[in-house]
């Protein structure tokens, strides 16, 4: 989503260049596997975030692994999740000693891919991973911003048109914020990579284009009927 860019995001630019500039390689951003669908491009990371809203966050906690789905929103350099003040990794934000660490996954299936041979079948996706530390939001004005971008990240404009958070609200309500610092995006695209001797196989081959679309809205029963559509809710 497009929003205000915060602090953090300054460092994102080239010095004197105006372009953005890839994010750095690390030890967890490079990939074992298919080094060559990974990606570091600014731009790119930031459109595979832009097209969702649910995110996958992972932390350990008790020594074990854990992973949870959840939405989030971005603000220039930034992710921000939310959640109950009760829910163990945001109270785990706010107790650790500088904070969280976390892995966040996002994923686009963007088709399935079939090959000849069982295992070369695929699937055409794009995805972004993102290491860091997430920290409580303790800020008045960034909270506000957070949950707006979380809002707006599900359906753009949506804030504007919605009752903001009361104070009881807010008080049931951490976000957490994690830095994009250490991210990579990993791609694949085209058809089935099958082997040369399988080529006379009689078997079906090639691509199944998936595509993400939304039914017309269905409006709540005590609805007022002069209340319609919202052209922000059409745009979807």
């Amino acid at each position: 989503m497009q929003h205000a860019a915060t602090p953090s995001s300054a460092d994102a630019d080239s010095p004197g260049s105006g372009v953005a500039a890839p994010y750095r390689p690390t030890d967890r951003t490079v990939p074992t596997r298919s080094k060559d669908r990974a990606s570091y491009d600014r731009e790119l990371v930031h459109s595979i975030l832009d097209e969702t809203y649910l995110c996958h966050l992972g932390f350990v906690r008790d020594g074990a692994p854990v992973v949870l789905p959840t939405l989030f929103g971005r603000i220039g350099e930034r992710l921000y999740v939310h959640g109950s003040t009760g829910s163990r990794p945001l109270r785990s934000a706010k107790s650790a000693d500088p904070g969280l660490p976390v892995c966040l996954t996002v994923t686009h299936v963007d088709a399935l891919v079939l090959a000849r041979s069982a295992f070369h079948h695929s699937i055409n996706y794009r995805s972004v991973v993102v290491h860091g530390t997430a920290v409580t939001v303790t800020d008045p004005e960034e909270r506000r911003l957070a949950l707006d971008a979380i809002v707006d990240q599900v359906v753009p404009g949506r804030s504007q048109d919605s009752r903001p958070a009361d104070a009881k609200e807010l008080a049931a309500t951490a976000v957490i914020r994690l830095d994009l610092n250490e991210v990579s995006a990993k791609v694949r695209t085209g058809g089935p990579n099958d082997e040369p001797e399988d080529g006379s196989l009689p078997h079906w081959t090639g691509i199944v284009p998936l595509t993400r679309g939304y039914a017309p809205p269905v409006p709540a029963d005590d609805l007022d009927p002069a209340i319609g559509v919202p052209d922000y809710l059409s745009a979807l």
